[in-house]
């Protein structure tokens, strides 16, 4: 098991996401694309994210949550077909992307 970084917080898939991140998030592009963070799952797209661990990073004023596997021999599939990154910037922005595309999220008025 690798130790992150300091400033960095490694977590299992059942410990929860921060609390900004928690709740129903709309894509501003396209509103029927939605996120919801509950607790330590994550669904994408009605897709839910079967990650393994995830590293948590607060320096440098954003907010960072990378969603991570164990075995890497699987890292470059699970990159392809799932979002891996969740950012809350400095100045308040969601937004959520992996290797293929990127997205920014709104909270949902739902």
């Amino acid at each position: 098991m690798l130790i992150p970084d300091d400033g960095m917080e490694r977590l299992g898939r059942g410990e929860p996401l921060p609390d900004a991140m928690q709740g129903r998030w709309v894509d501003v592009d396209d509103p029927s694309g939605v996120l919801v963070v509950s607790g330590g799952e994550v669904t994408c797209f009605g897709q839910v994210v079967a990650y393994d661990y995830k590293i948590i990073d607060s320096g440098g004023g954003a907010l960072t949550v990378s969603l991570k596997v164990d075995k890497e021999a699987d890292d470059e599939a699970f990159q392809q077909a799932n979002i891996t990154e969740l950012v809350i910037t400095p100045e308040g922005e969601f937004h959520a992307y992996n290797v293929s595309f990127a997205s920014q999220f709104v909270p949902s008025a739902v």
